[in-house]
């Protein structure tokens, strides 16, 4: 239990995931809030509308990312932090003031979306990447999956508290009390000294920045493979709002408490799998499609489940093993890549994570609105068996693995898997092609970051 939270032992970090934990509840009930005031006040419970919402507002990350993640890597990253959390703040309380006006439409939802989606583009791959002027290398993954834990704690109670303030008073002051939450960020921030973060190689001025780190990524295929099982994972079956909001409202017929409710049930699972990443220590690639093949069975049993009750069950098991895989691609990619590549390899990380969802939501709100909600988490359990499949049957080739048939043996050992040589053939040779392929800053064998 100490090596869970040891990150918290130091004082910075500390200061930074107490301010961070206040401002992702804010965000949390402005997420929910945003979701329901579209779904049930600004359309006929339209999840089409819902997916666009979500497009617009993350569509951004695919466009900024290499702009956004070269900025991580040349500037003060925590005075990037101060100005895109006070534009966040600024557009939370525009739009609040807005709603309560009485004259927001769903047009006006949308351009604040969107307006949100770059400035939140920004600041991704800062928000990321500062972590690692917190703490050391060696603590960077309890750190990060810390970070997963405090997101996913503010995921449990935010929605439940905004669900239950946009029934009692509305979501346009659920939108003013998020405005309020930035000010911990902004606070933390303040009280971290500049002269006390870590001083990390910042990317030199000049021409072909951009190239070099998408150049970096090429010739890491162990990283390359963990990007596309994020993408697929991601674009279709991280739509856990919509698939809640079409769960709730359309097949079990209840209100916004309940929507937020579920949302926090799932939560619970989501912390669990947060927490023990963060015990677990060293990211490994088997644990990623691991928990990507698990995600997708238990979205398939949530899209069965018969009543509301045994859908907020199964969403359980479906957070825990959604964010045991998302936290687990991301510590991987943060710890084994050179710390001057860092912000544009994260900046890509996330344009893949979350920028593949204006491709997901329209498609999976469309799906839920022809064939049903409950198809609609169909769609996350084949993306969930598909990103496993992938995965492992990279592993597969890059360690020339083998299975040999044993006439004389019983029960599972009929059939046994014998590794090969990882530096030999061609998925050996991909395993090993370029510089610090298979782990910046460890000096790992060319083995090491394909055997996890």
């Amino acid at each position: 239990m100490r090596s869970t939270f040891k990150s918290l032992h130091i004082l910075n970090y500390r200061i930074w995931f107490i301010g961070a934990l206040v401002s992702n509840i804010g965000t949390w009930m402005q997420r929910t809030a945003q979701d329901w005031l579209v779904f049930d006040h600004l359309s006929a419970q339209d999840a089409g509308a819902m997916g666009i919402t979500m497009a617009l507002q993350l569509g951004p990350q695919l466009f900024l990312a290499p702009v956004a993640g070269l900025v991580a890597d040349r500037f003060n990253r925590k005075q990037l932090l101060v100005l895109t959390q006070s534009a966040m703040a600024l557009l939370s309380a525009a739009l609040g003031v807005l709603v309560l006006s009485g004259a927001a439409q769903l047009w006006h939802v949308y351009i604040f979306a969107l307006l949100l989606g770059v400035v939140s583009a920004l600041d991704a791959p800062v928000r990321q990447t500062f972590v690692s002027e917190l703490v050391r290398d060696d603590y960077l993954p309890n750190a990060v999956a810390l970070n997963s834990a405090s997101f996913n704690v503010a995921r449990m109670i935010g929605p439940a508290v905004a669900g239950l303030l946009t029934v009692a008073i509305g979501p346009g002051w659920v939108f003013l009390v998020n405005t309020v939450t930035f000010l911990a960020l902004l606070l933390s921030l303040a009280k971290i000294p500049v002269a006390s973060l870590r001083q990390l190689p910042r990317a030199p001025a000049g021409k072909g920045r951009i190239r070099e780190g998408l150049r970096y990524v090429r010739f890491r295929p162990d990283i390359v493979v963990v990007l596309v099982a994020v993408f697929i994972v991601g674009t279709l079956g991280l739509n856990f709002v919509l698939f809640i909001a079409a769960m709730v409202g359309t097949e079990f017929g209840l209100d916004a408490g309940a929507f937020g409710l579920m949302n926090s049930i799932m939560a619970i699972g989501s912390v669990a799998g947060a927490l023990l990443s963060a015990g677990r220590g060293r990211p490994r690639m088997r644990v990623i499609f691991g928990a990507a093949g698990a995600f997708g069975l238990t979205s398939g049993l949530a899209a069965l489940a018969p009543d509301y009750f045994w859908f907020g069950v199964a969403l359980v098991p479906v957070g825990l093993f959604a964010i045991t895989m998302m936290t687990s691609a991301n510590g991987y990619v943060q710890t084994t890549t050179d710390p001057v590549m860092r912000g544009r390899v994260m900046a890509l990380y996330m344009a893949i994570f979350m920028g593949g969802t204006p491709i997901g939501a329209p498609f999976v709100g469309w799906v839920a609105n022809v064939a049903g909600a409950r198809w609609s988490m169909g769609v996350a359990a084949a993306a969930g068996v598909a990103a496993a499949l992938i995965g492992m049957a990279w592993i597969v080739r890059a360690k020339q693995l083998r299975i040999r048939f044993n006439r004389r043996a019983r029960g599972l050992r009929y059939f046994r898997v014998i590794p090969g040589s990882p530096s030999t053939g061609a998925a050996g040779r991909e395993a090993t092609s370029g510089e610090n392929a298979d782990g910046a800053d460890r000096g790992e064998t060319p083995g090491d970051a394909v055997g996890r």
